[in-house]
């Protein structure tokens, strides 16, 4: 037991540290020290630098059209972009001096952010599809499968046909391979065999590829959309038929009546 008033004796092997317990969010602990630091605070400006955030004494200024106007002091070149109700905006910043442009910056930056938008609407993503199939194959079932194989193909998918062999099956894998033939013969118009008939395990596996690209396929469904869009109002306008009024009959005029004479 401690006597009561004798400091307690430091513990070896162990510092005390002023740190907190629990660190705050988005802060670190400096190498060699225990002082926490936030990190939070560094931002990375990834946008240019534009009219009065341009901290250099000259710049190289090229005009609106591109064309080039030369080494000029950034005060001219702001004074340049407030004539021409226009923008200053640094494109090069690590060039000797920087290279700065008279723009609309807000238009330039609508124009990309739509292009960016178009870019990735116009990405091609290749995605395989699968069907399975049986050897046995029912002709109703076949019909469906293959219609399903037509539409992957239309869409520009490739498309892997997996056959599934069962028990006693897998003693006749020419089934199978007469199968994937005629699916093939069937579809040839949209598709190609890619991958040949190849035994793999209990299944027999073969991928057709589209003989149209995805983004041509794209394409084709976009504007179909786009026509079946257009069409729509010009169908319900065409639903109003004007009722025309009938026009009166004309009133015959009495016959005469001959003389008995």
């Amino acid at each position: 037991m401690r006597a009561p008033g004798v400091p307690r004796p430091p513990v070896v092997g162990r510092s005390e540290s002023t740190a907190p317990r629990h660190p705050v969010r988005g802060a670190f602990l400096v190498p060699g020290g225990h002082r926490w630091q936030d990190v939070t605070k560094e931002k990375h400006i990834s946008e240019p630098r534009i009219n009065d955030r341009i901290r250099v004494p000259e710049v190289r200024l090229v005009g609106p059209n591109g064309e080039q106007v030369g080494i000029v002091r950034v005060e001219d070149a702001l004074r340049l972009a407030a004539e021409a109700d226009l923008d200053l905006v640094e494109v090069a910043p690590m060039a000797k001096p920087p290279v700065a442009k008279l723009m609309d910056y807000g238009k330039y930056k609508y124009e990309a952010a739509m292009k960016a938008r178009e870019a990735r609407k116009n990405q091609v993503n290749t995605v395989i599809k699968e069907i399975k199939l049986r050897p046995k194959i029912d002709p109703h079932d076949y019909g469906t499968k293959k219609g399903h194989v037509v539409r992957f193909l239309n869409g520009g998918d490739k498309v892997k046909v997996t056959i599934m062999f069962r028990g006693r099956e897998q003693s006749r894998p020419e089934l199978g391979f007469r199968l994937l033939q005629r699916l093939a013969e069937d579809v040839q118009e949209l598709g190609t065999v890619e991958s040949q008939p190849k035994q793999d395990g209990r299944n027999m596996v073969m991928v057709l590829a589209p003989t149209k690209k995805k983004a041509q396929a794209m394409a084709e469904q976009r504007k179909k959309r786009d026509e079946a869009k257009a069409g729509q109002p010009a169908a319900e306008a065409g639903d109003e038929v004007p009722t025309q009024t009938a026009a009166p009959a004309e009133t015959a005029a009495p016959a005469e009546t001959a003389d008995a004479g």
